[in-house]
């Protein structure tokens, strides 16, 4: 962009109006690209970004303002005062640079769908920008459709988990808990995929919670032709989806479509919670906080007050899963230790393959 300002304006000087727009274009374009590669990061559970708490220090929002102010205050420098130096461009892209990457690493993992989106809206906004600077209405269109989408999903996700786009960015889980979480008792109770598909073939109605277990293991395409050995067998099948579910927004909805699913078997979270107290099996591959009754119990609990799906009203749950570990929350999932829970160990592919063989066998 700033290539083409410089060659559409030869040697005579853009106006002050013009500079700013380029100016703010490429702090908020800046900004969005730190801060995506390090959501890029979280997402992909680099060592360096698992730790959220080590990025966390007493007064981290005013030493990112006083970033933020300086990356503004030079900005306008550049601007108004024509100072077009390597050393003044070169100071401002990195305190944009430090100020993206301060923003996004404190933020914990299970925020990052919303943190995602956001920057989604930043780009948009950036690109809007730099197409007024340079007259280029195909960016100002696009830019404008990117950022309002962004915008719009992301406060919907906020909406979602129950808490404010603020409040995701400047604060975080561990920091919204008050007092001493619930001790989870009980025990894991496992269970082999034959027995589990003993169980939902003979169910009336199963419910099935895709999560970030069935993305990595690209199951959804199993997942779905065990669905349609269950529905040949008369059985109702639902796709119950929450809208943080995976690592971006729509995610599950992507993974489900590209698999075949029809859309009239996908079921947003309030249109389908009603249904959990109804339905025989419901089958969790992969997800863990979205499901985590300490939402609605625990106010001690960090993620008390998100809105979660009722899995734990079924009358039997499955669990497909890796391994016991906890999910972005950091805390233990009350629902896997329940006396209506059975844990089925495994890769989400194969166990969906073992599922497909033991409703096969069953005749």
């Amino acid at each position: 962009a700033a290539v083409e300002l410089l060659k559409d304006h030869g040697h005579e000087l853009p106006s002050n109006t013009t500079l700013l727009m380029a100016v703010a274009g490429a702090l908020i374009g800046t900004v969005a690209f730190s801060g995506s590669v390090v959501a890029f990061g979280k997402l992909q559970e680099l060592k360096f970004f698992r730790d959220d708490a080590k990025f966390r220090f007493a007064g981290q929002q005013k030493v990112n303002a006083i970033v933020f102010g300086a990356a503004v205050v030079l900005g306008l420098v550049i601007a108004l005062g024509h100072v077009f130096g390597g050393p003044a461009l070169t100071l401002f892209f990195l305190l944009a640079l430090a100020f993206g990457a301060m923003m996004a690493l404190p933020i914990g993992g299970a925020d990052m769908p919303v943190v995602i989106s956001l920057f989604n809206a930043f780009t948009g906004l950036a690109v809007a920008l730099e197409g007024f600077v340079l007259g280029n209405s195909a960016m100002i269109i696009a830019g404008i459709i990117v950022g309002s989408s962004g915008t719009l999903l992301t406060l919907m996700m906020a909406k979602a988990m129950n808490r404010s786009v603020a409040n995701v960015l400047f604060s975080n889980w561990a920091a919204l808990a008050s007092g001493e979480a619930q001790a989870v008792t009980g025990s894991l109770k496992p269970m082999e995929p034959p027995d589990a598909a003993i169980q939902m073939a003979y169910a009336a109605k199963v419910i099935i919670v895709p999560g970030y277990g069935m993305a990595v293991a690209q199951a959804q395409h199993k997942i779905w032709e065990m669905c349609k050995l269950l529905i040949e067998r008369d059985v109702v099948v639902k796709f119950a989806i929450h809208p943080v579910a995976g690592r971006m927004p729509g995610h599950m909805n992507v993974l489900l479509a590209e698999a075949g699913v029809p859309y009239d078997l996908i079921f947003d979270m309030d249109e389908i919670n009603e249904e959990f107290q109804t339905a025989d099996v419901a089958l969790v591959i992969g997800a863990n906080d979205v499901v985590n009754p300490a939402a609605r119990t625990d106010k001690a609990s960090p993620i008390y007050g998100m809105p979660i799906l009722n899995v734990d009203h079924a009358k039997n749950v499955q669990v497909i899963k890796r391994g016991k570990g906890v999910g972005f929350a950091g805390i233990e999932n009350a629902l896997f230790f329940a006396d209506n829970t059975r844990m089925v160990y495994g890769d989400a592919q194969k166990v969906a393959a073992g599922l497909i063989q033991g409703i096969k066998d069953l005749g």
